[in-house]
């Protein structure tokens, strides 16, 4: 029988599906319980990058991301009021979820519209954001938190910020001065980290692989990159074949 509970989740699951494509691909090989703890995550995570740009007024923007700070705190005391999204989050974490409000409060930046200064800005948002997130849902399929999970994070952010940066730059979100060199450092800054967890993994469970997938063709981002260009867009055969690649192996590091 089909509970309330469930219906809520599939509409979740549904919409993530639309809004992202490899973090719905990811809870879905997950194992089966931690699947609604990985998809609410990542419908919260959806909804703060979505509601950061939902208002062309930067005040108005960081009042609806405050929102979510404040809710997402509250949860540390209480269940929240019926919600489409914070009902099922406590549902699948409880009082844990108040841990998610600085993903919340990282979102301030995206709301004031105001451009990075340099790669060390830059490294910073995806450590409060992107590696963050990581860590959380790895954390959620057996994964202790440590150096690991925040360097494959830290890479994984960093190259999903570097194939955004065209549109984020239209959005006065990308750097303040796009210049080549600074790509470049983001690069490296990525492939360091990438290179930090994959000597680590050993300590990693296999059955957190999924949370830990960086993307498809991270290495051409890497060298596009190096090359102080922006990463080519990744076609539809080459994600899905990454995703099919990391269910059959688990190989999750580069």
């Amino acid at each position: 029988m089909t509970t309330q509970h469930d219906q809520g989740l599939g509409a979740l699951a549904q919409r993530l599906r639309a809004d992202d494509p490899d973090r719905w691909a990811m809870a879905m090989l997950a194992a089966a319980p931690a699947r609604p703890r990985l998809l609410t995550l990542y419908a919260l995570n959806a909804e703060l990058a979505r509601t950061a740009l939902s208002a062309r007024d930067p005040l108005l923007a960081g009042m609806r991301v405050q929102w979510w700070v404040d809710r997402l705190e509250a949860l540390r005391a209480a269940p929240p009021p019926p919600h489409e999204l914070l009902s099922p989050l406590w549902s699948a974490w409880g009082a844990d979820a108040a841990r998610f409000a600085p993903l919340a409060q990282a979102r301030l930046h995206d709301a004031d519209r105001e451009p990075f200064a340099g790669p060390e800005a830059v490294v910073a948002y995806a450590d409060a954001t992107g590696a963050a997130l990581m860590a959380h849902a790895a954390q959620a399929l057996g994964a202790a938190d440590g150096a690991a999970l925040r360097a494959q994070g830290r890479g994984a952010a960093l190259v999903a910020w570097l194939r955004a940066r065209p549109a984020l730059q239209e959005l006065r979100l990308g750097l303040a001065r796009p210049k080549p060199d600074f790509l470049q450092s983001l690069a490296a800054t990525a492939t360091a980290a990438f290179r930090s967890a994959a000597a680590s993994r050993r300590a990693i469970p296999r059955a957190a692989a999924p949370a830990l997938f960086p993307g498809a063709a991270i290495r051409n981002a890497l060298t596009a990159g190096t090359a102080g260009t922006d990463p080519a867009a990744v076609s539809e055969f080459t994600r899905r074949a990454a995703l099919a690649r990391l269910a059959l192996t688990g190989r999750w590091w580069l």
